[in-house]
């Protein structure tokens, strides 16, 4: 029988204030198989670390019980104590006590009961635990990025300084993102284009990094450290080697569509470049609205192309990479307006959206920097922005807070000012949200010296009343309505998740939330990291955020990566899934169940087989498999059924 170590960490009062640890103490050493227990303030701590070590070897434990906090917290720092003294690090059990006893019960007499069936059922669990050890793979040392924007620009810039590969794929003609359509960036109001095109032609000049514009990642294969993934790209259909940019194709052109870089406010031709500093700076065929496919029906771009470079004939290419780590920056896009029936479905020119408004104040949008709303041209003497459009509403649209947009409608308000100067915007709001450097400075500025007029409260209706927008809301401040007679309404629309990234999201195997925002594995500890080993998170894929914010958590997911990749080999759980083969049917059920693709049928054998790398241990195969021939490494049938008998006893 295992000589068993227990140690009851006080965790100060977190634990000792509801449970009594003496009694406690008291009660677990009569139990058969303890062979010393203690109990302590903080068993964390460098002296309680200490005590345990030292004690494994005074009294020869087999084995350890620590009951303390969750072990998603410390289960890695008592398993490497036991590591220190010879005692493999899966002869460890930690008893949660905190979260699923003291912090949810006020009685101290039921806690410490609760707590000592706990212990106990650690113990039970400890004693048939086999010594384990780390599987270990090869490591390909290059990185996927899905997202050209401006995360996954400062991401594969971070790694790729680094010395490793990266692949980024970009689903638009250009890398650039949504940061490359805004005019100035809060609280600084740097022009976005001015700190966002070096970048841009960093990547263009990374040798460590292979852009694939225009392409989309069709399916990924196997586990962390060892992908392989299938990149599509569409043919542009213009050879950027022999293309001068002159731009006589875009001349001919007879077809015009509106242009996603200005968001609708501006047209485009069928054969273009996104925007002027696109990267690459390469004319792409939009095979939409071009006449000139299926059958060819207009070539005038390829007849005045004196290059030769358009070729009609370009076909779909589907490239193979291996990588070891993918950083998932697929951005946001905006909660669409015309799900705001309050607001007109979209159907007035004069309510914009900020990212339409961020055009028309750009010198590169459609009225080069100009102030003339899109209906008439007119400039707008007063201008009503309204605040959580779609967002902190959990009736109609959003519930959650789309954390930029009380600093960017501000920005708004003060740039319009700077351009109207007789203007005068109103902002309708909830409450102001500027947690961040400078921000609450950038706010306060702007009230006292810009002269914006601020509403508590939100707009019921917008309506049009001969060339005016008759903006009818609450001051709830005042309790008075109010009714502004505006040339222009902006909303502040609601960050949601790229309405693109969903399938992709699926492919990947990738957890959202229930706003469809990717979920990271701890929200304090791990910020950056997916459930799924391998996978990071940067950007407003992840969540609403502020620039500054992307770029923190892109260079935190870079990071994360590097330490990946700069070891030679990737070590993996061995708490996995195993099959007996004596008992196994070769049903196949099992390989169906695995959502991780770690289980296959061998034909010959008519056994399942484990690839143990890609095992999480979920337990999916455990729960179907008729013949108990599927069992977890440390959590077997008679584990449970000994742990489930101290509740029943």
């Amino acid at each position: 029988m295992k000589r068993i170590g227990v140690f009851i960490c006080h965790c100060g009062v977190n634990i000792k204030g509801t449970v009594d640890v003496e009694k406690l103490t008291r009660d677990i050493a009569a139990y058969p198989g303890v062979a010393y227990i203690e109990n302590y303030i903080f068993m964390c701590s460098e002296p309680g670390q200490k005590l345990i070590k030292e004690t494994v070897i005074e009294h020869k434990l087999d084995g350890v019980v620590v009951a303390a906090c969750s072990p998603t917290l410390h289960e890695m720092t008592f398993q490497d104590d036991l590591v220190e003294v010879n005692i493999n690090r899966h002869q460890l059990e930690v008893a949660n006590i905190r979260e699923q006893c003291s912090w949810v019960h006020n009685d101290m007499e039921e806690a410490t009961r609760k707590a000592n069936l706990i212990i106990k059922t650690a113990i039970e669990k400890l004693r048939l635990n086999e010594s384990l050890y780390p599987i270990s793979a090869p490591l390909t040392k290059k990185v996927l990025i899905i997202g050209g924007g401006i995360a996954g620009i400062q991401a594969a810039l971070d790694i790729a300084d680094g010395g490793y590969e990266v692949i980024l794929v970009e689903k638009s003609p250009s890398i650039g993102g949504h940061m490359i359509q805004l005019s100035e960036t809060f609280p600084t109001l740097d022009c976005s284009q001015c700190i966002m095109t070096p970048k841009m032609v960093a990547i263009n000049k990374q040798p460590n990094i292979k852009l694939y514009v225009n392409s989309e990642v069709e399916s990924i294969e196997g586990f962390v450290g060892n992908f392989k993934v299938k990149i599509n790209r569409k043919p542009q259909y213009v050879d950027p080697d022999k293309c001068t940019i002159c731009d006589d194709c875009t001349d001919v052109c007879p077809v015009i569509v509106p242009s996603e870089y200005d968001e609708g406010l501006a047209w485009r031709k069928a054969i273009y470049i996104p925007f002027p500093q696109s990267i690459p700076a390469t004319f792409t065929i939009d095979t939409e609205n071009c006449l000139g496919f299926n059958p060819i029906a207009c070539t005038k771009c390829r007849d005045i192309c004196q290059p030769n470079a358009i070729d009609y004939d370009k076909k779909p290419e589907t490239f193979e990479e291996e990588i070891g780590a993918v950083i998932v920056a697929t951005g946001f896009d905006l909660y669409p307006v015309e799900k705001m029936a309050e607001y007109g479905y979209g159907k007035y020119p004069d309510v914009l959206n900020g990212l339409q408004f961020e055009r028309i104040l750009s010198a590169t949008g459609p009225t080069e920097g100009e102030m003339h709303r899109p209906s008439d041209g007119k400039v707008p003497k007063e201008i009503v922005f309204i605040q959580c459009s779609g967002s902190r509403d959990p009736e109609r649209h959003n519930p959650y807070c789309s954390r930029i947009c009380c600093m960017y409608t501000l920005k708004h308000a003060k740039l319009y000012k700077h351009k109207v100067h007789d203007g005068q915007p109103y902002i309708f709001y909830i409450d102001i949200r500027s947690g961040g450097k400078r921000y609450e400075e950038f706010v306060q500025q702007a009230v006292t010296e810009e002269g914006i007029v601020y509403f508590r409260g939100k707009v019921a209706r917008i309506y049009k009343e001969a060339d005016k927008m008759i903006v009818s809301g609450i001051d709830t401040l005042t309790g008075k309505k109010i009714e502004i007679e505006a040339d222009m309404v902006v909303l502040a629309q609601a960050i949601v998740p790229n309405f693109n990234a969903a399938k992709l999201i699926n492919t990947l195997k990738l957890n959202t939330d229930e706003n469809g925002f990717l979920i990271e594995a701890h929200p304090k500890l791990k910020p950056v990291e997916s459930v799924q080993a391998g996978f990071y998170l940067a950007g407003t894929a992840q969540g609403p955020k502020d620039i500054p914010d992307t770029v923190s958590q892109a260079s935190g997911a870079a990071a994360k990566v590097l330490a990946l990749l700069s070891n030679d080999k990737i070590f993996h759980s061995p708490i996995v899934a195993d099959v007996n083969t004596e008992l196994c049917s070769g049903c196949g059920i099992c390989v169906a169940a695995c959502p991780y693709g770690a289980r296959e049928l061998d034909e010959l054998a008519k056994v399942a087989i484990v690839n143990d790398v890609l095992c999480e241990g979920c337990g999916s195969c455990i729960t179907v498999c008729p013949s108990s021939a599927a069992q977890q490494k440390n959590l077997s049938d008679e584990q449970v059924l000994n742990m489930i008998q101290i509740y029943t006893s």
